[in-house]
């Protein structure tokens, strides 16, 4: 045996292991996370249960519940569109697919929170804070990490999605243009919510900081173009 063969054979292992090692700490802090918050969660549940819409989409708690509910329905889109595509001949048939679902499933529970009307919705005049960073210190821990995660999924499987936005300072522009638009759509329909440039900021670095713990996956420019395009089927010779 070569050399070089038998070495990229003995790197292959660890290299694995690395991988299922990771994935197993992923999930361990997914569960841990989970059962930190099994009680503001199952709060909810009685409600949705019973057919009262109010409490699942109205409320934080219930669209985070909702989210995790419907998560096994996300990943069997993602399977019927990644079987699709390899059908196809389509490389990368299930890094694209779950990029797509990633990006819808991991960013639109957020944005809904964000444009949950507060209690003076329509009556209080809308307000804007255009100082930087003087709301970062009133959102405290929790707001500060629901503010990093409202487009961190769009930030993390963009790129892995798409070449456009393969680079940290598009990912940057593109989270703050998302989040612009939000605010901007808070002060317009006057939700009773501070349309701050500290939100701004803050959903931008979130995008950014997801979208760099995925770079090894990001999608260049060439790839982009042969995955897209299917696999020529050669006959069998016999």
């Amino acid at each position: 045996m070569n050399d070089d063969t038998g070495s990229i054979a003995a790197a292959s292992p660890p290299r694995r292991t690395r991988r299922i090692v990771l994935l197993g700490l992923a999930a361990l802090a997914v569960a841990s996370a989970l059962f930190a918050a099994r009680g503001p969660l199952m709060m909810s549940a009685p409600a949705c249960m019973a057919g009262r819409w109010d409490p699942c989409f109205g409320t934080f708690n219930g669209v985070v519940l909702m989210t995790l509910v419907t998560l096994p329905l996300a990943l069997l889109v993602a399977w019927a569109r990644a079987r699709r595509r390899r059908t196809a001949g389509v490389a990368s048939a299930w890094r694209m697919s779950l990029a797509e679902v990633g990006m819808i499933h991991g960013t639109v529970p957020f944005v809904w929170m964000t444009m949950m009307p507060g209690g003076g919705a329509g009556v209080v005049p809308p307000r804007v804070s255009l100082v930087p960073l003087r709301d970062l210190v009133t959102m405290g821990p929790v707001g500060l990490g629901g503010n990093l995660l409202v487009f961190a999924a769009l930030g993390f499987f963009a790129p892995i999605r798409f070449a456009a936005p393969a680079s940290a300072p598009r990912i940057l522009a593109l989270g703050a243009g998302c989040s612009v638009l939000v605010e901007t759509a808070q002060y317009v329909l006057r939700l009773d919510r501070v349309s701050s440039v500290d939100d701004v900021l803050v959903n931008a670095t979130g995008a950014v900081l997801a979208g760099l713990a995925s770079r090894r996956w990001w999608r260049r420019p060439a790839e982009e173009t042969l995955s897209e395009r299917p696999r020529p089927v050669t006959a069998a010779t016999g």
